[in-house]
């Protein structure tokens, strides 16, 4: 039997204090307790708590989109997984595309945040995918294959419950370019692989996400892809009619 499918929203730089707890709140009148997925939606580090503290005992969660790996220090700009822990955050965003590619994140810093992520008891959703570059190169495999082993390196065990792996091709975040249900298919199969390699029985087991111009319009075709346990979506995550609909969508053909 399958697990709960997930469906979470990276909001990125996006949304106000004011605006992201009227948001939620929206969300919240409209997806009732009874719909079947579980909905995660990651703010800017500014409306953390008072996101957490709008939503009450409602059973949506709440997610970090970065994190430093030490506990505390002299670096400035940055956040500590005791604070995200005190704004009453359960998930933690590593190793998204933009982190890699835009801010030069390498698979050895990744590495250490989920070793701090683990550790704290947080739940990293963890962000693996090639570029166009490399799919055209036909290294789509080995690239997600090092990015696995490399950020989950020095882990001699996982638990499926609190690890989420998000497979996102970079060609396909915020560009309007989907990957197609076969190369979904593939790429996830390869994951899992790779996952079960690592891990045996558990590794097989964590969920594992899409993320790549996830929409109202593709979602049901994506969400009944072979292997995708949900999605982490950007931009339709932001806009109260389209991010229902995915989740009501999942909820129904999961």
């Amino acid at each position: 039997m399958k697990n709960m499918p997930i469906v979470a929203g990276n909001w990125k730089m996006h949304k106000t204090i004011e605006e992201g707890i009227s948001f939620v709140g929206e969300i919240q009148n409209r997806i009732l307790d009874t719909v079947e997925a579980k909905v995660i939606f990651c703010p800017p580090f500014t409306a953390l708590y008072p996101i957490v503290d709008a939503m009450g005992q409602h059973p949506f969660g709440v997610g970090a989109q970065n994190v430093h790996h030490e506990s505390h220090g002299a670096f400035t700009g940055e956040i500590s997984i005791d604070m995200l822990k005190s704004a009453g955050v359960d998930y933690v965003i590593i190793g998204h595309s933009e982190r890699r590619h835009v801010f030069g994140e390498t698979d050895g810093w990744i590495n250490k945040k989920i070793h701090a992520v683990i550790e704290s008891g947080l739940i990293p959703l963890f962000c693996i995918g090639e570029t166009l570059e490399d799919r055209q190169s036909g290294q789509t495999s080995a690239v997600l294959k090092a990015q696995i082993e490399l950020g989950l390196s020095g882990l001699s065990e996982i638990n499926p419950d609190q690890f989420i792996v998000a497979y996102e091709p970079v060609w396909a975040i915020g560009t309007g370019e989907t990957a197609s249900v076969e190369q979904i298919e593939t790429a996830h199969k390869d994951v899992k692989g790779i996952l079960a390699s690592l891990f045996e029985a558990n590794g097989a087991h964590i969920p594992i996400l899409y993320g790549g111009s996830v929409n109202a319009d593709n979602a049901k075709s994506l969400i009944q892809a072979e292997g995708v346990d949900g999605f982490l979506i950007g931009g339709a995550s932001l806009k109260i009619e389209s991010f229902c609909h995915i989740i009501e969508t999942v909820a129904a053909h999961y």
